[in-house]
């Protein structure tokens, strides 16, 4: 989407979740750049100049258009002022730890009652319409394997066998759907549903997803489990976001955000030598076996996640954006040197 685009819409309030974060920094960026005023909720105003020095350096002067307000997913507190003359709302911020928890609660009752929370302080509050960040992983777990792309119409399977987060993510957007539909007296409801998120990094404040990026670059990955990802630009999640908040065809609706058909670890190790030469250097260049990374998941909870997916290609449609919201992302390879990039300029790895 251009600048152009961004314009269309009258200028309004919108409160942004999780505006420290990867995502939600640069829907701030992006918000800001057409235009609008943005509150953000953190749970810490100490991060205020951080998240103001990530905006400069998307090339975004914040100025007095951007507030920060104290509010948690786990509290009540603080969620009325912060949706007070707001017109819409992103619902960035949502539990994504690099550790896996004890307690798969930990991620799926914040996930849940977080989303609600937003959602009745938005109703209360008179918003229009409120854009929820979902997740592929609401869409395509817990499914045998499929010739055919993950469309919007597919929900995961929670009565599979699921990795805490997909559950969370699932259980979530299965909540604020029916929130809406019950209790929303008139909100309207958007999600965006992005597969793995790369692109330019603006702080060290970044995706889960960045950390697949930083071990190819930092020699962490021996060689490649036989895994498959979608890749999307954070710029282009942003954008998806912000056409979501104001097109009256996205009422209602659940929107797929990847740049085409996902990779294989090894083809982004690929991608990332053929672009950055000596940068990339340790870049793993052989795949795994799986029966090695089944004997490495008996030891390592967090490899024990993802035996399933093992071998398991998965692939999802971004025809839906495409097509009813005029949505154009950039390449995957685009997202995913970038993020590289970006990594190296910050000093989170060595080029």
């Amino acid at each position: 989407m251009n600048d152009d685009d961004t314009s269309r819409a009258a200028p309004a309030t919108v409160l942004i979740t999780g505006g420290s974060g990867f995502l939600g920094s640069r829907c701030i960026a992006h918000a800001l750049a057409a235009g609008h005023h943005v509150r953000t909720t953190v749970r810490d105003l100490a991060r205020e100049p951080q998240l103001r020095a990530a905006l400069a350096r998307a090339g975004v002067d914040a100025g007095d258009r951007l507030s920060l307000h104290v509010a948690d997913l786990r509290s009540d507190e603080g969620w009325a002022a912060a949706a007070a003359g707001c017109g819409y709302a992103l619902h960035v911020a949502s539990p994504f730890p690099a550790q896996i928890p004890r307690d798969e609660n930990e991620l799926i009752a914040p996930a849940r009652e977080g989303s609600l929370r937003v959602l009745r302080a938005a109703r209360d509050a008179g918003l229009r319409r409120v854009v929820l960040t979902s997740s592929f992983a609401a869409v395509g777990y817990g499914h045998p394997p499929r010739p055919t792309p993950f469309d919007e119409r597919v929900w995961s399977d929670t009565a599979a066998p699921l990795a805490a987060y997909v559950k969370s993510k699932t259980l979530a957007e299965r909540a604020a759907w029916a929130f809406v539909a019950e209790q929303g007296g008139g909100l309207e409801l958007a999600v965006v549903n992005p597969v793995g998120i790369f692109g330019p990094v603006l702080s060290d404040d970044y995706a889960t997803s960045i950390l697949l990026v930083k071990r190819l670059l930092d020699g962490a990955l021996p060689g490649a489990p036989k895994l498959h990802f979608g890749v999307v630009d954070v710029r282009d999640v942003a954008d998806l976001h912000l056409l979501a908040m104001t097109d009256p065809a996205a009422r209602g609706e659940r929107f797929l955000a990847t740049a085409g058909d996902f990779l294989s670890v090894a083809e982004m190790a690929a991608l990332l030598r053929r672009n950055l030469g000596a940068a990339a250097r340790k870049a793993p260049t052989r795949e795994l076996p799986n029966w090695l990374v089944r004997l490495a998941a008996l030891a390592d909870p967090a490899v024990r996640q993802i035996v399933p997916d093992l071998g398991n290609r998965k692939n999802a449609s971004n025809a839906k954006a495409r097509q009813l919201l005029g949505w154009a992302p950039r390449s995957a390879e685009e997202a995913l040197v970038a993020a590289a990039r970006s990594l190296i300029e910050l000093g989170v790895v060595r080029g």
